[in-house]
């Protein structure tokens, strides 16, 4: 009868990051909402950072969820700016939220808001980015984790 306990399970690490990044002036209220609307993108272009459905114990299913962390920071607007030039020259896969979606009520003006404004004159409030870990550093740099 073997009386070794079983060894812990090697701890889950992943090669890539999902990063949130905010600007700082937002009210609460704007940070979930953008939150959730930048981190809805990711899902449903990058499909290999969703995990398995979830089941609880009497069998009731739910939606799966992201399988990694997702790590929120924020900066000032010129901080951000510059976090959007490096996601796109470093080619990553991005979510954008201006502050104009604040004003608009659905996708299809959400849209048309983002696509009047030159990339350069975005009056960026948040920026999803996903890819490998040291690229993401990079575009966060100078960001700090949301309080």
């Amino acid at each position: 009868m073997n009386t070794q306990p079983e060894p812990a399970p090697e701890p889950i690490r992943f090669d890539t990051k999902i990063a949130v990044l905010l600007r700082a002036d937002l009210e609460p209220w704007q940070r979930l909402n953008v939150t959730s609307f930048l981190v809805s993108g990711l899902g449903t272009q990058i499909p290999e950072v969703i995990g398995e459905p979830y089941e609880d114990a009497d069998g009731v299913p739910y939606l799966p969820m992201f399988r990694q962390p997702v790590l929120v920071f924020e900066a000032t607007k010129e901080a951000l700016t510059t976090a959007h030039t490096r996601a796109l020259s470093r080619s990553l896969p991005r979510a954008i939220f201006t502050s104009d979606l604040f004003s608009t009520g659905n996708d299809r003006d959400n849209r048309a808001a983002v696509r009047s404004v030159p990339t350069a004159d975005l009056d960026l409030v948040g920026l999803a980015v996903h890819g490998p870990k040291n690229a993401v550093d990079k575009v966060v740099k100078g960001a700090r984790m949301h309080p």
